[in-house]
């Protein structure tokens, strides 16, 4: 067996291994106390600046202080293996969890939110939301 394709074998058998002990796992080690997720993308006006990637996840990073956000996490695109289903187009990404839809509505209005807009919204060219909901 070439060593390319016992790599990708061992990938694999890897990658089933892990599915079938995550399907085993209690769902209650999921967010069930954060039910709301808003996951953001962002995608710089200077594509490919490092400079202005970082200077948006510090700014991202800041909105960790807003009570209302039970958590947070902010991400660059990772270098995955290419596929037609992966859009890596964008940037940077956060995704935010909360406990109610009343404190998601509480993150969009809270000052430093809209400070963030404000000083920051400068360095992307598209921002796409999705909000979801725990079912």
């Amino acid at each position: 067996m070439k060593t390319s394709s016992r790599r990708k074998f061992i990938g694999t058998a890897a990658t089933l291994c892990a599915a079938s002990a995550a399907t085993a796992m209690p769902l209650s080690a999921g967010n069930h106390k954060f039910p709301i997720a808003h996951h953001v993308f962002f995608w710089l006006k200077n594509t490919g600046s490092t400079a202005d990637r970082d200077k948006l996840v510090e700014g991202i990073k800041k909105l960790s202080a807003i009570p209302a956000i039970g958590q947070l996490h902010v991400g660059i695109v990772a270098d995955t293996e290419k596929r037609d289903v992966v859009d890596a187009s964008w940037a940077v990404s956060e995704l935010m969890f909360f406990k109610d839809l009343a404190s998601q509505a509480a993150y969009q209005t809270h000052p430093i939110h809209l400070d963030f807009i404000k000083n920051y919204s400068h360095l992307w060219e598209k921002v796409v939301v999705y909000d979801i909901q725990e079912v």
